[in-house]
């Protein structure tokens, strides 16, 4: 039932802030919900104290209220971590904010790619690898990059089920197959 209350929230957000009359750009949307989604896990206090059916809705609100403020969010996002927080249900914002970053990729029709990296990639190496994926691919993207420590070194890139490893340890692995499989 989680996954279905998530789904709902962020179809609901995705219709605000993809509507004709909205003033916010859905990709700032997702960096602001970011935001929240890393202040949610960095505090089990903060946590707590907006699940708790002990502290008034109130101050929740307040709460929301002043961090909204601190991270400069926008009031569509503000009033979507309210709505999420009166109805104690920040346990479930990371799986909202997955559910609404595809929702809003869909709707964009794009393919959202994930590559990762052991350290960050030059503006140039990103446009190379872009240009690849939009070559191979035949279509529209958008690419998140993140930072694997445990690469060593490489890329890997997740396009929706599917995993391209470029990675040095990909590599060995597959030559590792290959003597395997010649013995």
């Amino acid at each position: 039932m989680r996954g279905a209350s998530a789904s709902h929230y962020a179809r609901a957000l995705a219709d605000a802030v993809m509507s004709p009359d909205s003033d916010l750009d859905p990709h700032k949307a997702i960096d602001q919900l970011h935001a929240c989604e890393r202040l949610l896990s960095s505090s089990k206090d903060l946590q707590l104290v907006l699940v708790s059916p002990i502290i008034s809705k109130a101050e929740k609100f307040n709460i929301v209220r002043q961090l909204a403020g601190q991270l400069g969010l926008h009031p569509t996002i503000r009033n979507f971590l309210l709505l999420v927080a009166s109805h104690r249900r920040t346990a479930e914002f990371r799986r909202m904010v997955r559910q609404f970053e595809q929702i809003v990729d869909e709707r964009l029709r794009l393919t959202a790619i994930e590559v990762s990296s052991r350290r960050a990639l030059t503006t140039a190496q990103k446009g190379e690898i872009e240009r690849v994926l939009v070559d191979k691919l035949g279509k529209a993207i958008e690419v998140r990059y993140k930072i694997d420590s445990s690469l060593l070194g490489g890329i890997r890139a997740c396009i929706a089920s599917k995993e391209y490893d470029a990675t040095i340890r990909g590599g060995l692995e597959r030559l590792r197959d290959q003597l395997a499989a010649n013995l």
